[in-house]
């Protein structure tokens, strides 16, 4: 490129325009816009020549103006119950990675495990005409519900199965994974077996566990035991549920299911702290292999739910109905994927 040629900034507003960019790359503005918009369309010696000037001039697309002249932007929404939780760090990444490699981004809002907070994101999503929509679960109001029908884009809804709903699905069952934890503790010899739910009233996929696991325990005669705990603080609730199960008075639990890791933790360090031989006394299996449970003493035997794929797979999903991708061969709006026991030393 020429420097001496190279074109100053609009005056007004200070702020480079595709033409310049086009100018300075030597490339044509509709070359510049495919470079943002379908990146896989552009030759690499001019995609060098682009992202060179895009760097030298500052240049920011405006993805707003483009959305409105076609219809939709070039963002996709997505509604997760906690930002801050560890079990969706790897699906929000490897979903975001996937879809930047197209010139898609990601807009990402928490709804804490409420519906209320879900229907409010929807509706903010759906107003700001994103590219296609991804909601956690299957677990919404009725408002929600309407909206997501006629929403009149791709749908998807992650971290849970149901093959009968509408959106396009990729997850698994809650379900099956509540009996997985509770086969696996009655093969080692385990009777008295306890679930323990989420403190957070909102997390229905850990009632659908919970129901897997108390199928398991009525198929072979045994009566389940679900402990919901009141303290809100995730190892203040597991400290109180390894209290009420394996250190209070009557029977003890041989071996408590629990809700995420973060409860399995805080009743594992609380039991020790009491006495508690695990797993001799109590044993403990969590879900989500979080990244602190191989770090535990006793190690934490736990469910690893396929985070990172169930990312990947939504993106994949999003960008074949919208055409930027080639259809997948499968049926694209069924995704069942398995999760896996990861045994270590608490059971």
């Amino acid at each position: 490129m020429n420097e001496s040629a190279a074109p100053r900034k609009r005056r007004g507003s200070g702020r480079a325009t595709i033409h310049d960019v086009a100018r300075l790359a030597e490339v044509g503005s509709i070359t510049v816009s495919r470079y943002f918009t379908e990146p896989g369309r552009v030759a690499a010696k001019r995609s060098a020549r682009i992202a060179a000037a895009v760097k030298e001039l500052g240049y920011v697309p405006n993805l707003v103006a483009g959305g409105l002249a076609s219809s939709h932007g070039r963002v996709i929404g997505m509604v997760i119950p906690n930002i801050s939780g560890p079990i969706f760090a790897h699906t929000i990444q490897s979903f975001s990675d996937t879809l930047s490699r197209h010139g898609y981004q990601l807009l990402l809002a928490s709804s804490y495990f409420s519906a209320k907070q879900e229907e409010s994101a929807v509706r903010a999503f759906l107003g700001w005409k994103p590219a296609a929509l991804v909601v956690t679960g299957r677990f919404h109001n009725r408002a929600t519900e309407k909206l997501l029908n006629t929403a009149g884009i791709p749908v998807v809804e992650t971290w849970d199965y149901q093959p009968r709903r509408k959106p396009i699905q990729v997850g698994y069952s809650n379900h099956a994974v509540g009996e997985q934890a509770a086969r696996y503790l009655y093969a080692k010899g385990y009777r008295r077996i306890a679930f323990v739910q989420n403190s957070v009233a909102g997390d229905l996929s850990a009632v659908d566990r919970s129901d897997g696991y108390a199928a398991v325990m009525r198929e072979h005669g045994l009566e389940p035991r679900v402990y919901v705990p009141t303290a809100e603080a995730p190892f203040d609730a597991g400290k109180q549920a390894i209290e009420a199960l394996a250190l209070g008075r009557g029977k003890h639990a041989e071996a408590i299911i629990f809700a995420n890791d973060n409860l399995a933790a805080g009743a594992l360090l609380a039991g020790q702290r009491a006495g508690l031989k695990i797993p001799e006394q109590c044993a403990i299996v969590g879900f989500g292999d979080y990244a602190f449970s191989p770090l535990l003493l006793p190690s934490l035997t736990t469910i690893r739910p396929p985070g990172r794929e169930i990312g990947e797979i939504a993106a994949l999903r999003i960008l074949e109905q919208l055409g930027v991708l080639p259809a997948s061969t499968q049926d694209s709006r069924l995704n069942l994927l398995a999760c896996e026991l990861i045994e270590r030393e608490s059971a």
